[in-house]
């Protein structure tokens, strides 16, 4: 069984993810403040966290930057901030995905399915020779999930790994920001695309010595994103 952890202080909103999630076959865990979950979260085995952005103690910014700096699990942050600031700071800080409140449970136990599935396949996924992607000085070792520029090794998150090796393995071929989004994240956009936005933003801060003038990733206006190869 899947181990979930919520950190949610209200705990009306709590109780419902955790009631819609049980019966769906997860087990699940419930902290009620940022200093708590982040402790829990460290020192448990868990599968994914869905993690609320106001919290006492600490923040779910502070939750998220604790977690990410010792574990890739997926991280779903949930908020009542609607503002795109909001979203771009919290996917910064290492979440996988936001959701706004209120949201329905159904697409959250939809959301926390198709990211659990995606990680699982791709930590269970083991080759005895490691799969090596190499394009203009980037160098992806697929087996090892180790990202390389110029052999200095660079460090993702699993979103923006998976987002960077998508496009990599399928170079010249524009995606739009729905596509991106439905292929990595594994769901519709629901009409939400800033994610990709900033994920590619990301990636692209990681990777080019000038991210306004980008060697890999280029924009192609009105449309979506390109993996370049000349």
């Amino acid at each position: 069984m899947n181990n979930i952890l919520i950190i949610e202080d209200e705990q009306a909103i709590a109780e419902l993810e955790k009631d819609y999630l049980e019966m769906n076959g997860f087990h699940i865990t419930v902290c009620e403040d940022g200093l708590t979950g982040s402790e829990t979260a460290l020192s448990g085995d868990f599968d994914l966290i869905i993690l609320d952005l106001m919290l006492p103690e600490i923040d779910g910014y502070e939750v998220c930057r604790r977690v990410r700096e010792v574990k890739d699990i997926p991280i779903i942050m949930v908020s009542a901030k609607k503002e795109d600031l909001d979203k771009i700071y919290g996917l910064g800080m290492g979440a996988d995905d936001y959701m706004t409140k209120p949201f329905s449970p159904s697409e959250l136990v939809a959301r926390v399915k198709a990211h659990m599935t995606r990680y699982s396949r791709l930590m269970s996924a083991k080759k005895s020779n490691n799969d090596i992607l190499e394009i203009k000085g980037l160098r992806i070792d697929k087996t090892a999930r180790r990202v390389f520029i110029g052999g200095v090794e660079k460090q993702f998150t699993t979103k923006e790994y998976d987002l960077l090796v998508f496009l990599a393995e399928h170079p010249d071929v524009v995606y739009t920001k729905q596509e991106l989004f439905k292929e990595i994240w594994g769901m519709e956009s629901v009409g939400d695309i800033t994610t990709v936005t900033v994920h590619i933003k990301k990636i692209r801060e990681k990777m080019e010595d000038d991210p306004s003038t980008p060697r890999y990733i280029e924009t192609i206006w009105g449309v979506g994103y390109r993996f370049k190869v000349s």
